[in-house]
């Protein structure tokens, strides 16, 4: 048991460390190729069609300046974390470094692959915003292509969980595992769409950060009690990165998350999910995430259906409350309280159900 813990702690520490050492030269790769929003979403004369509650809240002094690909922290530091790990074992003889290594094929392949692959996605769309604004041709994926390529990822998930690893049924808390067959896949796709959707909850310095950190910490310990050591370890990794970059991105933000990280994220959280076999407590823990995803979905439908009415000032939520006058500080710590009674909502239910 006591090897058990160390698993998992370690790669949290190490990526935790790792992060923090490579942030600063991250940093100013960074800072030398501006790789910032060149448009301001605040500003009237270049969208004339914002209201003035978002004008307030995106001045454009910050979104300016500050760099959007500060989600390369999280992934590459746990990228050097499995390295580290894994060098380890061939340079140093004993049982306990090959028992430290926590990339295996039946349990962590699959997630540390969707991790990488997602997360350069995103990236490659935050370039494109970045520069493709620049020169006015490209401004980044669409919104239609951003789900499309997650859904795609979600198909593929769910196939290779049905046809590959015979997963067939899902387990519904106080109700057992219930057989739902081929619509593993469709269901896949469902929920890491869905899970995609609260990427919007990057928006507030250090706000996505404390959310993630708090359900990926979840999981490891879902993960853990289920016996799933390797798989806690390597949600522990995450954690880990997300706590380095959420180091620098507590206000003022050294950079935001931007997609290469929500994009990563989100879908190594669904996948994670899926492997604990604990997919229906995933919106009770991931609740915050849920909560300012309908958000927006409640603002769009009352726009649509009550003549251009509003249901919340702005959306997402979290600029509903800094509308309304909250302080960015007291809505994310606010979001990470309520993050935190959530994750023990959840693992009381994985406890009992």
């Amino acid at each position: 048991m006591s090897i058990a813990i160390f698993k998992v702690v370690a790669p949290l520490i190490v990526t935790f460390l790792v992060g923090i050492g490579i942030t600063p030269l991250l940093s100013h790769i960074m800072y030398t190729y501006r790789l910032w929003k060149r448009s301001d979403r605040g500003n009237h004369k270049e969208n004339p069609g914002i209201s003035a509650e978002f004008s307030k809240i995106h001045n454009g002094a910050e979104e300016l300046s500050t760099p959007r690909v500060g989600g390369v922290v999280i992934w590459i530091s746990v990228l050097i974390s499995v390295a580290i790990f894994v060098l380890a074992q061939y340079i140093f003889e004993g049982e306990l470094f090959d028992r430290l290594v926590f990339v295996s094929r039946n349990q962590t392949w699959i997630p540390l692959a969707g991790l990488v692959i997602a997360s350069l996605v995103g990236l490659v769309d935050d370039l494109l915003q970045v520069y493709g604004s620049r020169s006015a041709i490209i401004d980044g994926l669409s919104r239609p292509q951003r789900i499309a390529i997650i859904a795609l990822l979600g198909f593929l998930a769910g196939w290779w969980f049905f046809v590959q690893l015979g997963m067939s049924s899902v387990f519904i808390p106080f109700l057992g595992n219930v057989f739902i067959g081929w619509l593993i896949i469709p269901f896949f796709m469902v929920v890491m769409l869905a899970t995609f959707s609260g990427g919007v909850i990057d928006g507030v310095d250090g706000l996505s950060g404390g959310v993630l950190a708090t359900i990926f910490a979840s999981y490891a310990f879902i993960a853990f009690i289920q016996n799933q050591i390797d798989l806690a370890a390597f949600s522990a990794a995450i954690t880990g990165g997300i706590l380095a970059f959420l180091w620098f991105n507590i206000p003022p933000a050294r950079f935001y998350m931007g997609e290469t990280g929500m994009m990563g994220l989100t879908v190594a959280l669904t996948l994670i999910a899926f492997l604990t076999n604990q997919v229906f407590v995933l919106p009770i823990i991931a609740f915050p995430l849920v909560i300012t995803s309908a958000s927006v979905i409640i603002q769009k439908t009352s726009r649509a259906l009550r003549g251009g009415k509003k249901v919340f000032l702005i959306a997402p939520l979290h600029h509903h409350f800094q509308a309304l006058g909250w302080s960015s500080e007291k809505v994310t710590m606010r979001y990470w309280i309520i993050s935190l009674m959530c994750a023990f909502a959840g693992i009381v239910i994985v406890l009992i159900g």
